[in-house]
């Protein structure tokens, strides 16, 4: 089933609307928890934290970030190979959700466990996330014909899902482990995961057919009517080799963004003024500053997106303009430094914090829907949901490289480790700007006006994979 066989609403097919719910309880899941774990770590024992140190709670948010990020590699090699898209979000998705309400369980229920107990808990977000992940990104992309050009605003509205998933879990969160401790917030995301679940069982059926049950190695070689795997074409290579040069600036990207669930969340808690009059602003509701950016510039960048029409920017100068955005964002973060003067008893304006999510989101959308739809465009069917899940290797490398970098925050100092990586990100973008021609050469097409695939002579093959 595609786009063309089933019922749309608002110009594209229903199953979008259904994966895009899916996955945004899911991401609601996971943001909910993202959002507290920092401050879970940190906070003293006896408000009912763990009592770590910065460093250390930082370190091992790079590490489970990373690992998230890691796993959906295997999670698509699974699906394409043997489980299919929709018995792996099933089962993944319960995996998570066993996860959160490990995290959630009272201390009296686990003492002198409780670390046993998370440890136990990430270690089945990690395997869950990595099944759940690439797959339902991989089935908005199946969808849609080849070569329609609703992807990318499909992608643009599954990603606005995902962020009104972030959106309420920062709030949601946030205000539970205010009034009723770090375990309630753990219990909402526990809880949206189970929504999640209930959505893709009940209505997967009726609005996506028969995509997704079939693992895509094996719907290839039935439609093949051979026994053996089709090597790759010429262009298949090149297109191939566009991901994974993507992915390495993709690295840098994240590394700079993903401070916002570590330095910058310990930032907004211990060395920003949050006082709006008498009301002290949670430092958890930062984190809903950019899924509210998102949702409210999303529609506006698709519009200006159509508008430029035949001059829209190709895929890797929206990188680049992302990378802008990125180093833009920490400029204000530079700025909320120097605004401390090296008195980390200083508190800086919030609204240095304000502006730095701004561009991070600018440049969020100028970057992440766009690789999620440049992936389903330029990945073979038989490896599109391996080749996703490698795009999120490049999150797990570059969520690491931020924990660690952020870790450091005690040694170097906020304005250096803010300065460095806005100038890092502008670099990033220029180097993008001096390939792009190249990337779009090897696209063959993919993204309009296309260069025609006759030219580099499909019969042209590599080693299978």
């Amino acid at each position: 089933m595609n786009a063309n066989t089933q019922s749309s609403w608002l110009g594209h097919p229903r199953g979008l609307f259904l994966l895009c719910g899916t996955e945004l309880w899911e991401r609601f899941s996971f943001y909910a928890m993202r959002a507290i774990l920092v401050l879970y770590l940190t906070d003293k024992t006896i408000n009912g934290g763990l009592g770590w140190t910065t460093q250390d709670a930082l370190n091992l948010y790079g590490i489970y970030t990373g690992l998230v990020y890691l796993t959906p590699v295997f999670g698509g090699w699974l699906a394409d190979s043997f489980l299919g898209q929709r018995r792996s979000i099933i089962i993944g998705g319960a995996l998570m959700a066993i996860g959160q309400f490990t995290l959630a369980l009272p201390n009296s229920f686990i003492d002198p466990y409780e670390l046993h107990a998370f440890y136990v808990g990430l270690g089945f977000l990690i395997v869950g996330n990595g099944l759940f992940k690439p797959n339902i990104s991989t089935m908005v992309g199946q969808l849609y014909g080849e070569g329609d050009n609703r992807r990318d605003g499909a992608f643009t509205i599954f990603y606005m899902g995902i962020n009104i998933g972030s959106l309420l879990a920062g709030l949601i969160a946030g205000t539970a482990s205010i009034h009723y401790g770090w375990k309630a917030g753990f219990l909402c995301a526990g809880i949206g995961m189970l929504i999640s679940m209930v959505i893709q069982l009940v209505f997967a059926q009726r609005f996506l057919g028969s995509i997704g049950i079939e693992p895509a190695a094996q719907k290839q070689l039935r439609e093949s009517g051979s026994n053996e795997k089709q090597p790759l074409t010429a262009i298949e290579r090149d297109r191939l080799k566009v991901i994974v040069v993507m992915s390495l600036f993709v690295i840098i990207f994240w590394a700079g963004f993903e401070q916002a669930g570590g330095l910058m969340n310990i930032y907004s808690q211990q060395y920003t003024d949050r006082m709006i009059g008498a009301f002290e602003v949670p430092a958890a509701w930062f984190q809903s500053l950019n899924p509210m950016f998102i949702i409210i510039m999303a529609p506006l960048l698709a519009v200006v997106w159509r508008r430029l029409d035949d001059n829209e920017p190709s895929s890797p100068i929206k990188f680049a303009m992302a990378m802008g955005f990125l180093a833009l964002g920490f400029v204000c973060m530079v700025g909320a430094a120097m605004q401390q003067g090296g008195d980390m008893s200083v508190k800086a304006s919030m609204w240095w914090l304000v502006g730095a999510y701004f561009f991070h989101t600018l440049g969020e959308l100028c970057l992440s829907p766009i690789g999620l739809s440049l992936i389903t465009k330029l990945a073979p069917l038989r490896l599109m949901s391996v080749m996703m899940g490698t795009w999120f290797c490049a999150n797990a490398v570059a969520n690491y490289v931020a924990g660690f970098i952020g870790s450091h925050v005690g040694d170097a100092g906020p304005l250096a480790i803010f300065g460095g990586i806005a100038v890092t990100a502008g670099v990033a973008g220029v180097l993008l700007v001096l390939c792009s021609s190249k990337l779009v050469e090897w696209m063959h097409g993919a993204e309009g006006n296309p260069v025609s695939a006759r030219k580099v002579g499909e019969e042209s093959t590599a080693p299978a994979l």
